[in-house]
């Protein structure tokens, strides 16, 4: 591959480095050597000093200074390119030796969910930065576009999201299957019965979240015949928001299993299961097939597997797609 002849060249030329290449690669994703150096912890003359001494060494400009946001010339792409993967083999090297050395360290950025975050995080975080103390987590809300953009562009190590994502650069690992529950208002037709099923909640008005969430898509399709509530314009991202509007007569809506273990006794009541098998999502942990940090991916996985099997006993579930 090409990037070996790259690694030949680094070995030859001893004056560029792996902090050049991070520094360059750093301005080429911010378009701003100012919020690049911040990025990297260093001051700007600092940043700035190391991407010029790596063009004097290649010869080239691989930066365009004029524009705004500063951009790459064209021998600067494809240089870039090659230092991405470098940049990438040398992590690979880090987890390589992390491994037969049984260490799990280092940053790492994980992007979740806004359906998931919320109740997922309290179920393991301090469990597993006890147990792991070298591992810097920085975890940030996330859609699911923007994870899928993130893994691919490494501006995440993984991300934790509904699946099937079906995207042949990243590999998905189930983590677990959390059911969907009604809440049904007591002044709601539906509330009189003990557990409701698809056919039950057949034409009728359902409080959704807005665009941009994949549990909407889920929702809508566990009954295709579901119709969202149409008599105002509603953009929340907020299932106490929805709770709140059933509560005021305005409708029923379904959350997810893991939403419903903090409510108040007066709302638990208004829950209803579904018959089984129960719909159900699929929530995974989903990173790069270049498998880097591998050794921290697992130890989230074995992390967040251990609180969920005490946390969601279902038997009989029917996944729904997010799609």
């Amino acid at each position: 591959k090409n990037y070996k002849f790259f690694l030949l060249y680094l070995k030859i030329n001893s004056t560029m480095t792996l902090t050049q290449l991070k520094y360059t690669l750093a301005v080429a994703e911010e378009g701003n050597f100012t919020i690049a150096a911040d990025k990297c912890f260093v001051t700007q003359p600092t940043l700035s000093m190391q991407v010029q001494k790596l063009e004097e060494e290649l010869g080239v400009k691989l930066f365009n200074r004029n524009t705004k946001p500063i951009k790459l010339t064209q021998i600067g792409n494809k240089i870039l390119s090659q230092a991405k993967t470098i940049v990438e083999e040398a992590k690979r090297m880090d987890d390589i030796v992390a491994i037969e050395k049984g260490e799990v360290k280092g940053d790492f950025k994980l992007g979740i969910i806004p359906t998931v975050m919320p109740t997922l995080l309290p179920l393991f975080l301090n469990t597993f930065i006890k147990k792991y103390p070298k591992v810097n987590l920085k975890i940030e809300e996330s859609t699911t576009t923007t994870i899928i953009d993130g893994l691919i562009e490494g501006k995440l190590d993984a991300g934790i999201a509904a699946t099937p994502l079906d995207n042949p650069k990243l590999i998905e690992k189930a983590l677990y299957y959390e059911p969907f529950v009604g809440y049904i208002p007591k002044s709601h037709p539906l509330s009189k019965l003990d557990k409701i099923n698809p056919d039950d909640i057949n034409n009728m008005d359902i409080l959704v979240l807005e665009d941009g969430h994949c549990f909407r898509n889920h929702v809508l399709n566990i009954c295709q015949t579901t119709r969202i509530a149409k008599s105002f314009d509603l953009k929340s991202g907020s299932f106490e928001t929805l709770i709140h509007l059933a509560n005021e007569g305005m409708g029923m809506t379904l959350l997810p299993y893991l939403q419903t273990q903090g409510l108040s006794t007066e709302n638990i009541n208004n829950l209803r299961y579904f018959t089984s098998p129960e719909p159900a999502r699929e929530i995974s942990i989903v990173f790069s097939k270049s498998q880097l940090r591998l050794p921290i991916i697992e130890a989230l996985s074995e992390s967040i597997e251990g609180v969920i099997r005490g946390a969601i006993k279902f038997e009989n579930i029917r996944l729904i797609s997010p799609r």
